[in-house]
């Protein structure tokens, strides 16, 4: 492991840029839980790369460490991928045979939910033949309601697969083109630079630029944003952040529009469509995006903070589940749905290829891709999503090398899902 003083040495070495350097790495250091270095290289005069090992997770990765000019400038540190980047090859948790993965899953869930950690449920599957399966905790505090396997969980952008699919589902049929400018689908769209420049591909890579959703604007009119056309409405003037396709930058906004082309095209609303082409078809029963107003029974309470401070975070939910995420379904139903893919029965064999393994050039040269998977050691290459906001967390990985699936679902802060999800993907078998 890299310690302190090593680093200190390393970037005061650096120039007069990070003078204060080894101020913010201090203070940096401080609010990083028990993250641990394994080394660094420098990037530039302001970037250092820095692999890392994250005992909450589970998982080492590289982080990418951006310092200012003097003390007082926004410090950047970002988890950004995992990495097979380090001089040595990063440190890797050892392969499990199955029946000891199922061991080591069942142990780490118990320990956690032991020390009110982990409240939720959990699916391991290889093939489409359930391993383990399990819930843990409550689902309502107050009442003493248990989290069961049928317990509906909030799942934030998990949703954000409905949505892919059922814009790849389009484009299978010929009713939307990957190339084409939004404005083709959208032809009311407010602002004619994103409505001409901006493409479906770049919208299902991140690569439009067209910005986030939350924020002051989203809080003043929270209580109105009940469908994407309203959406539309708040942000759809606004000018794409950067030249659309030249980088990328996570966008909710940009699933919110992509919801919207879908409606557009099929004529039907988004969640009368996700119904009809994704969840009926391979029985998703327990999934859906009804609002907070509507009361379900099996839907769990999200929880906030921990400790003394843990409260129910109902002031933070939105008015109900839409295109770029914010539902709620089960391990079972998310199990369901990745055999509806795997089964060809969503998307043909070739369009759920295009959906994996396609995405976007950017102007550096990088291959954005669509948002629908990945790579990491132990799954290997993967579909999936994860999905967190106060009081919901979540995490869906199907490996394409082996067949093993990882779904876990929490009424709690986002990390809890990912602490087993990727314990478990990290540990997957060889073969």
């Amino acid at each position: 492991m890299a310690s302190d003083a090593e680093y200190i040495r390393f970037i005061k070495e650096r120039g007069p840029i990070l003078r204060d350097g080894a101020r913010q790495w201090l203070e940096l250091r401080s609010n990083l839980r028990e993250i641990q270095f394994c080394g660094f290289k420098s990037l530039d005069q302001k970037h250092v790369d820095l692999w890392i090992f994250d005992p909450e997770y589970d998982s080492f990765g590289v982080a990418r460490f951006k310092l200012g000019e003097k003390f007082g400038d926004k410090i950047e540190f970002i988890f950004t991928r995992l990495s097979d980047e380090h001089p040595a090859g990063p440190p890797q948790p050892p392969r499990l045979s199955q029946s000891m993965l199922v061991k080591a899953v069942r142990q780490r869930a118990a320990d956690r939910a032991a020390k009110d950690r982990f409240s939720g449920a959990i699916l391991l599957a290889r093939n489409g033949r359930l391993l383990f399966q399990e819930a843990y905790g409550l689902a309502d505090r107050a009442a003493g309601t248990p989290n069961r396997l049928d317990t509906q969980f909030r799942f934030g952008s998990m949703g954000k697969m409905l949505t892919a699919v059922g814009v790849m589902q389009l484009v299978e049929a010929g009713r939307v083109d990957l190339a084409a400018p939004i404005g083709t689908y959208l032809t009311d769209y407010p602002n004619l630079d994103t409505a001409t420049k901006v493409t479906v591909a770049q919208l299902l890579s991140h690569t439009g630029g067209t910005g986030d959703i939350f924020g002051p604007e989203f809080e003043a009119n929270k209580a109105s944003l009940r469908d994407a056309s309203d959406y539309v409405s708040l942000y759809g003037s606004r000018a794409p952040e950067f030249s659309p396709g030249s980088r990328s930058s996570y966008s909710n906004y940009g699933f919110i529009l992509l919801g919207r082309i879908i409606e557009k095209v099929s004529g039907l609303s988004y969640n009368e469509y996700i119904q009809r082409s994704i969840l009926r078809p391979v029985g998703m029963t327990s999934t859906g995006n009804q609002p907070e107003s509507v009361v379900l029974p099996r839907r769990a309470v999200s929880y906030m903070g921990s400790g003394a401070r843990l409260k129910r975070a109902d002031e933070t939910l939105p008015l109900g589940g839409t295109s770029a995420g914010g539902g709620y379904s089960t391990v079972g139903d998310f199990q369901r749905f990745v055999a509806g893919l795997t089964s060809n029965r969503l998307l043909r064999r070739e369009t759920l290829a295009k959906l994996v393994e396609g995405g976007v050039q950017t102007e550096d040269g990088q291959l954005a891709r669509f948002d629908f998977g990945g790579s990491m050691p132990g799954a290997g290459r993967y579909i999936g999503h994860g999905g967190g906001a106060p009081g919901m967390s979540g995490l869906l990985l199907h490996s394409l090398d082996n067949g093993y699936t990882v779904i876990v679902l929490a009424n709690r802060d986002p990390g809890t899902a990912e602490s087993i999800a990727l314990f478990a993907a990290h540990r997957l078998p060889a073969r």
